[in-house]
């Protein structure tokens, strides 16, 4: 199988890396050229357009920030799409970008109409899991696709969870980050109330981590913010995006989702105190600076490994 990757940013570096490092024939492409050098330098190589990546590829996998930037890249002049229409031997784009069920379902259909194969499959568990090859994949698409993908997926994460009909991994990966944004507001109170009472937080840390109270964002993101670096690599911006989703869906189901929207509300105020391009776990700062107490502790990684 012939790979071409497309959006080497916080994630797709890593997800590009995974199948250079598993031996894939991979062809990278992304709008800042420096990002490729490193998976290069292993053996994978560079396109100079997206029309040259699929034209070297059999299946092209897209990983980017926002819908806008995936309508581009997919469904654009010279795009994926355009590129990939009506081969002899039918061509497969998988999008392990984390979209809206609408956006992935008419994209879908594009494709479908140019006799091109589709799946989605967005990831969850962090930058440090991309890393080692070991984040969730949770797939969405036609079954007998996503078999005949299921090596260079495992490549890339496990375990890879098949979840049914395209638009569903949609649905479920903005479920399980809209439960990790109100984990990591609930981790910073939590964390700050152990300060304010006069525990040790390191010590707080470890009670947390072996109770009831235990989340994977309390094990993960509580180390970054006890170290101050808040070094999650993963923006404001998008959580903000994410969280969009999810209100969007609980508006189109009909749930009401008192919890998210008072979390977004955190999130709007710390991406307005700290910046869009702030790590997501800054949202916790927006209670250290309204209390005046940092929450650190000696002993914490700056960066999760």
């Amino acid at each position: 199988m012939r790979c071409g990757f497309i959006g080497l940013g916080h994630i797709g570096k890593f997800l590009a890396g995974s199948l250079v490092r598993n031996g894939f024939e991979v062809t990278v492409y992304d709008l800042n050229a420096d990002a490729a050098a490193p998976l290069v330098a292993k053996g994978a190589k560079l396109a100079g357009s997206i029309k040259e990546l699929c034209d070297a590829s059999d299946t092209v996998f897209t990983c980017l920030p926002s819908p806008r930037a995936i309508d581009a890249v997919v469904a654009g002049s010279g795009g994926v799409i355009e590129s990939l229409a009506d081969r002899a031997t039918r061509a497969t784009w998988i999008d392990m970008s984390t979209n809206d069920q609408d956006e992935t379902l008419r994209l879908g259909a594009m494709c479908e109409a140019k006799g091109i194969n589709v799946l989605e499959s967005p990831v969850t568990g962090g930058v440090h899991k991309a890393a080692h090859g070991d984040i969730t994949v949770l797939v969405g698409g036609d079954q007998a696709v996503f078999a005949a993908h299921e090596k260079a997926l495992n490549a890339m994460g496990q375990p890879g969870l098949y979840i049914g009909k395209l638009g569903g991994a949609a649905v479920i990966k903005v479920i399980t980050n809209m439960l990790a944004f109100i984990h990591l507001v609930a981790a910073g109170e939590a964390l700050m109330l152990a300060k304010r009472g006069g525990l040790d937080l390191g010590v707080a840390f470890e009670a947390i981590k072996q109770s009831s109270g235990n989340s994977f964002v309390h094990e993960t993101e509580s180390q970054v913010i006890l170290n101050g670096s808040y070094n999650i690599n993963f923006t404001m911006d998008l959580a903000l995006k994410d969280m969009g989703f999810a209100l969007g869906y609980g508006k189109e189901f009909g749930v009401p989702l008192a919890l998210a929207t008072l979390t977004n509300e955190q999130f709007v105020l710390a991406k307005a105190a700290y910046g869009g391009e702030a790590w997501s776990s800054q949202v916790v700062k927006l209670l250290e600076d309204a209390t005046g107490s940092d929450l650190r502790a000696p002993g914490f990684p700056a960066e999760l490994e």
